[in-house]
């Protein structure tokens, strides 16, 4: 049943410590009709959800009305448990697994609404419904209500919490005035009673602010949307947050095409003091120059200021020529000229003999994919003379501090876990939930690990200074503990400061062995991750002696050339002795003094190219979704899943790329919307609903501003822009279909352009529809080459070609367009990019078994854990009927059929073209089997997986549930 809730709480709700009202409460009127089906909510944890699941196992007194348990509301099963340790038997904890309601996703049949569930000519009146699957929950939760003496909503403690338990309260008619509210910033006996006792009613400037956002994401969801439909293709979505975000990427991607580099030079000089070893270091260092790794790859910085530290040897930069800077540079704008270049690689090449190269060799070489300056790549060697002079003509020493940084934010973690242990957004926050929820510890039951999560704020309650300031001298010594607390500013001028900085709730359980098998491999990671940073923040800084070398001389004593060299030695660890520090990185300086002599054994001079912006990381991304405004702590992680899914950007190499739609998209946007598009636009909405949640703003006012002149501004643009489709780009080559005919024509030959296409962008003749050529094109926009594999189609044994297409690559017959003997044979490809045998084709049974949701005919199927049936339709159906219930007559009786079914359409092997095989007999691709999707392997687990439970779970993904015989289909039922 739909609820319709009329705006009439423009007012701030009072905060006054009252009772929960009685049963037959006040509740909002109902709308009439019929409501469509809602979204279905996504359970808090990955267990699947079990009403059951929402209650714990406490007796209770439930013998007449308000007499019975205290009822305690939670959104996830896991936190229940927790909570439930804490409390006795005079409460009852229950789960409302996540959102309880929404607004609809469709209209009711006959109500032409065009935002479903907001009525935009009656101040935004808001309908919601029950979602799919929480109609049991609701009515256990309203029948426990009814005999509790009292009811805590105790959902998260941020926005979102505030509205669920605002929802709840809804539906059990209680109101938002004397409901009891009571948050957990940590799920610990302490926090939980502390929570209890402040109970405050529900705040409804949340509430509201929580509603503003949902409707303005609605508003622009379901009146934008329809317009890309239209303009540019059906199925894609706008968002007043994601198309911001994915205008971001955009830029950048442009950014990117569009840099054209500067050129400069850089020399750099390796000494030794101990001058009778300078010939042979020389040497030495050039056959260390010539190693590679298994990858091809030279050896790293790290590897080398760890070989001149082992040799006592000082590595120093070319700072000055003569007494003046050394700044050789060109720029790679408009005004550059290739003579620039030239001078300057020749005023290189001076300098470097100068500096005591003899025999100067410069080499060229044009690099086609280079823009200006670096077009052409030079390289100046030549041999060293270890006689030419250099003394140190000072030193300076100085001990240094680096301080530790703050404890994580919600940003920051996201970074962190992306950075150290390669988590994405939606992973980092999943485990996060999970320790914060409580994880079940032997002999301990449920313990809550972490604090609150989500949040923006660095700060430390006095509580947790003093459980931290305990812990470091026992566990480190009173040397690493500072003589007062460390505190942190937040750079974020626009932070709520709402909860303190994610901690560990208690020091008593520290990283170690009993932590690592109570926990999953992800979960302690993060743990780990949590508990160095928040122990590390309250430390003292580690110290460093630094140390400055100026080194003088050169073969001309009219033109010395000055060098600088750094080094420092850690002479007191801080906090580093939790973080840790890599020494090998540090480079040192060997034991030195003024007018000390010096040979050169090595000299290099470089050329070097300025690089063009980096491409976002998730955890670059994040950062600057945090520094523009864009979102807040809890939405990071859905916009980063919300823009892939959408496929406007896409992850390479952790990379994020844009898609060829999301250029489009975010251009036609930008053009009919600029404001909404706008970067500081959405900042400054982000503040209005801070501003309704913190200083109570009308929040109908708000949304009436913002959308008049929206309306306004979507009623002009329909009518003006172009459909994406008929938009072309000229294409820097000409049509190979048509050349020869026109040719004999005299005609010149015909150009191409780009279009757009369903999977994205490509190319076509110019003379379209007269030449109907088309080419898929590469990120730079040139045709890609056919790639023929090595693998032979397991329908007709021709080579297979490499393909892309809507879900990404796979593998295509190459007598596909063969008109005398086509072919469709197709494979997919595995998480490791290697080829799947088709799947076997799915087994009905006779007489057929209706799908309890929508009748058609289920598929039986097998599976590892026993034969199950699942409706045919699927996915637009995912009904499942229950095998186990059939008689066990019937049982034998179809499995024995689909074991028949199975031994008669046995999985192809895919072979090479050599006739290597590349699947077994069980359909599962082998060990050896090469990749096919243009990737490398390292041979760990699939990409996006981390750790031993990841790549088991990957290799059951990898495996399916492809037939195995009885071993796959055990039932338990002999045949």
């Amino acid at each position: 049943m739909a609820k319709r809730t009329a705006p009439t709480s423009r007012a701030p709700s009072k905060r006054s410590a009252t009772k929960a009202s009685p049963p037959g409460a006040a509740r909002p009127r109902r709308q009439s009709g019929s409501a469509a089906a809602g979204r279905a909510a996504k359970p808090a944890s990955n267990a699947p959800f079990d009403a059951t699941d929402a209650l714990d196992t406490t007796d209770t007194d439930d013998s007449s009305s308000g007499t019975g348990a205290a009822l305690v509301i939670v959104e996830s099963p896991a936190k229940a448990k927790t909570i439930n340790k804490y409390l006795g038997s005079s409460y009852k904890v229950m789960a409302s697994i996540g959102h309880v309601r929404d607004l609809p996703s469709k209209n009711p049949k006959g109500i032409k609404n065009p935002v479903p569930g907001v009525d935009l000519d009656h101040d935004f009146a808001t309908t919601y419904q029950i979602l799919d699957g929480k109609d049991k929950v609701i009515s256990d939760l309203k029948r426990t209500a009814r005999k509790a003496r009292e009811v805590y909503f105790a959902t998260d403690p941020d926005r979102e919490g505030e509205a669920i338990a605002w929802h709840l309260a809804e539906e059990l008619g209680i109101r938002p005035e004397v409901a009891k509210r009571v948050t957990f910033n940590a799920i610990t006996k302490a926090e939980v009673q502390r929570g209890l006792a402040a109970a405050r009613p529900i705040d409804m400037g949340r509430v509201n602010a929580q509603q503003a956002r949902r409707v303005l994401d609605r508003i622009v969801g379901y009146q934008v949307s329809p317009l890309l439909w239209k303009k540019v293709a059906r199925g894609l979505s706008a968002g007043r947050v994601q198309s911001v975000a994915v205008r971001v990427i955009v830029e950048r991607e442009r950014a990117i095409r569009a840099f054209i580099p500067d050129e400069s030079y850089e020399l750099t000089a390796c000494f030794t003091a101990e001058l009778a070893k300078a010939p042979a270091l020389a040497q030495a260092i050039g056959a260390k120059l010539q190693e590679r790794d298994a990858k091809g790859n030279p050896p790293t910085q790290k590897d080398l200021v760890a070989w001149l530290s082992d040799r006592a040897a000082i590595r120093a930069e070319l700072v000055e020529v003569a007494g003046e800077k050394f700044d050789l540079q060109v720029g790679g704008g408009a005004d550059f000229q290739p003579a620039q270049s030239v001078a300057l690689a020749k005023r290189a090449a001076d300098i470097a003999t100068l500096a005591g190269l003899k025999s100067i060799k410069l080499d060229t070489r044009e690099d086609p994919q280079g823009k200006g300056p670096a077009r052409f790549v030079r390289t100046i060697t030549g041999q060293v003379d270890p006689a030419t002079v250099y003394k140190v003509t000072s030193l300076e020493n100085r001990r240094t501090t680096t301080r530790p940084p703050p404890p994580f934010i919600t940003s920051t973690l996201q970074q962190a876990a992306a950075n150290r242990l390669g988590f994405g957004a939606q992973r980092t926050m999943g485990a996060a939930q999970a320790l914060y929820q409580g994880i079940d510890i032997p002999g301990e039951g449920p313990v809550a690990l972490i604090t609150y999560m989500r949040t923006d704020s660095t700060r430390l309650s006095g509580e947790a200074l003093t459980m931290v300031r305990d812990f470091i001298p026992i566990a480190y010594g009173p040397e690493y503990l500072p003589e007062k607390p460390n505190f942190f500013g937040s750079s974020n001028k626009d932070a709520q400061d709402a909860h303190e900085a994610i901690r560990p709730t208690s020091t008593s359980y520290p990283p170690g062995p009993k932590l690592e098998r109570a926990l999953r491999p992800d979960l302690y990671r993060l743990y780990k991750l949590i508990w160095d940073r928040f122990i590390a923040s309250q430390m003292k800084p580690a110290e460093w002696d630094s140390t400055a070398a100026t080194i003088v001389g050169g073969t001309e004593p009219r033109t010395p050339l000055t060098f600088r060299a750094t080094g420092r030695v850690l002479v007191f660890d801080g906090f580093l002795r939790v973080l840790g520090t890599s020494g090998a990185d540090e480079p040192t300086l060997p034991p030195l003094r003024e007018a000390q002599p010096l040979a050169p054994f090595h000299l290099d001079p470089r050329q070097k190219f300025t690089s063009p912006p980096p491409r976002y990381t998730e955890a670059s991304l994040i950062k600057t979704l945090e520094a523009e405004g864009i979102g807040r702590p809890s939405t990071y992680a859905s916009i980063i899943g919300v823009i892939q899914d959408r496929k406007y950007t896409e992850q390479i190499d952790r990379r994020f790329y844009s898609t060829d739609i999301g250029e489009v998209v975010t251009d036609m946007l930008v053009e009919a919307f600029p404001d909404l598009l706008d970067v500081r636009y959405t900042r400054e909405m982000e503040q209005q609903l801070d501003k309704v949640e913190d200083d109570h703003l009308d929040w109908i006012d708000m949304l009436h501003k913002f959308y008049a002149p929206f309306k306004a501004r979507l009623g002009e643009v329909e009518g003006v822009i172009k459909h994406a489709k008929a938009e072309t780009t000229p294409a820097p080559f000409n049509c190979p279909k048509c050349e020869a005919a026109r040719k004999a024509k005299g005609l010149p030959p015909a150009g191409t352009v780009y279009r757009l296409g369903k999977n994205g962008k490509f190319l076509s003749c110019a003379t379209y529809p007269e030449c109907d050529y088309a080419a898929p094109v590469d990120r730079d926009g040139k045709p890609k080459r056919i790639e023929t594999t090595s693998v032979a189609c397991h329908k007709c044994a021709r080579p297979m070609i490499a393909r892309v297409g809507k879900f990404g690559a796979f593998l295509g017959c190459s007598g596909y367009s063969d008109k005398a003997n086509p072919c469709d044979g197709i494979l997919r490809l595995d998480k490791r990019g290697r080829a799947i045998p088709p799947s076997m084709p799915p087994f009905t049974p006779d007489p057929a078994i209706p799908c309890p949701k929508c009748e058609s005919p289920c598929y039986l199927r097998p599976g590892k854990f026993g034969p199950w049936l699942g409706c045919s339709k699927f996915p637009k159906c995912r009904g499942r009927a229950d095998f186990k219930k059939l008689p066990e007559p019937e049982q034998k009786k179809l499995l024995a059929s689909l074991l028949a079914h199975t031994a008669a359409h046995p999985a192809p092997v895919i072979k090479t073209l050599a006739g290597e095989a590349l699947t077994g007999p069980d359909g599962k691709p082998l060990s050896s089997a090469q990749r096919l999707d243009g990737r490398e392997d390292d041979g760990g687990p699939p990409p996006g997986t981390k750790g031993a439970a990841s790549a088991r779970r990957a290799a059951r993904d990898d495996a399916g549930d492809g037939p195995e015989g009885v071993e796959v289909l055990g039932s338990g039922i002999e045949v």
